[in-house]
């Protein structure tokens, strides 16, 4: 095993929630990896999610066997995106990996990953997992999550959801996740100027402890994606959004009480208690309320660039948009060296 080292060169995170019966393995074979086919320095980051099976009791021993694991525990669980979340946060490395804690994802396809991340000059390199051993309904379910982000973000990925992903600490520390954007991790990754490649990677059955995954967290997933939509689209504009279905509303509101007064003056009638005038003058005034909204969020927004909390725009260095990986190759030979 490596002796201690101050700063390591790549930093894997591994959400874990109740796997105590994967996670003695998981630590073995990434270690074995990393001893016999990758010469770098390294730190394991399992972020225990208030696990309840033993999971804490094993990390901590195996802790005590493994320098580069650096364990995490929840005091409850919070979910796979904050998970995720703190270990970005915690990272050290200028290489980040995510990875599932149940075995699923394949620690010997990290080697290849890393190498197209240096080959390809990207910031992030995304697994596809092409042949999946999930139940049919999963794999149903996600094949049309994939197409729907597919064409929201306009990314041509296959599998968003594949945890096992290789980013540039540099783009991925510019995201914060919430909910569940864990999933929309390339989205977001574009969203702040990343360059992104996909890559087959294997997937495995779970050999052992239950899945997390339930329909529950479709509905979840199906909510975060309008976020993710809103904030693709509208995070710079959000005065196009409301106000933009303000618009709609309030144009038909206005229509229907014009056909009512064109009735009232024209033919007489009486339109005081017909519920189509109730109709228009709600929409008017919900039109209203959007507008509003839509101004509201637009100041909020000119907050947010000029405090300097958020930049309006980020610039790619220039070790980043040459495209020479000679660099990349020097910086690696002085690290082995």
């Amino acid at each position: 095993m490596k002796t201690d080292f101050q700063k390591p060169y790549i930093s894997i995170i591994v959400p874990a929630y109740n796997e105590a019966d994967n996670i003695k393995e998981l630590v073995e074979r990434i270690d074995g990896i990393f001893q016999k086919e990758i010469n770098e320095s390294y730190e394991l980051l399992i972020i225990d999610d208030g696990s309840t099976d033993g999971t804490v009791e094993k990390l901590e021993h195996l802790s005590e066997q493994y320098p580069s694991l650096k364990p995490t525990y929840f005091a409850r669980n919070y979910g796979q995106s904050t998970a995720m979340q703190a270990g970005f946060d915690q990272a050290q490395g200028e290489i980040i990996i995510t990875m599932d804690g149940d075995l699923q994802n394949d620690p010997s396809d990290i080697k290849k990953m890393l190498e197209k991340l240096e080959s390809e000059n990207v910031d992030m390199v995304s697994g596809w997992r092409k042949k999946r051993h999930d139940y049919f309904l999963r794999v149903f379910l996600s094949k049309i999550a994939n197409k729907i982000i597919c064409k929201i973000s306009g990314l041509e990925l296959h599998d968003f959801g594949c945890s096992l992903k290789v980013y540039r600490a540099s783009i991925i520390k510019r995201i914060r996740l919430y909910g569940e954007l864990h999933r929309f991790i390339p989205a977001l990754v574009k969203e702040v100027g990343g360059k992104i490649i996909e890559v087959e990677v294997n997937h495995h059955s779970r050999k052992a402890g239950v899945s997390k995954y339930g329909l529950d967290r479709t509905f979840r997933v199906l909510l975060d994606l309008l976020l993710v939509t809103f904030l693709h689209r509208y995070l710079h504009r959000p005065l196009h959004f409301f106000g933009g279905i303000g618009l709609v509303i309030g144009t038909i509101g206005f229509l229907i009480c014009l056909y009512l007064v064109g009735i009232k003056i024209i033919l007489g009638a009486s339109i005081g208690g017909r519920p189509l005038l109730l109709l228009g003058v709600m929409l008017c005034v919900v039109s209203l309320i959007l507008i509003v909204q839509g101004l509201t969020a637009e100041i909020l927004v000119r907050v947010l660039h000029e405090s300097g909390s958020r930049p309006q725009y980020r610039e790619r260095g220039k070790a980043e948009s040459s495209g020479n990986g000679s660099a990349s190759e020097e910086a690696a030979i002085q690290r082995r060296a």
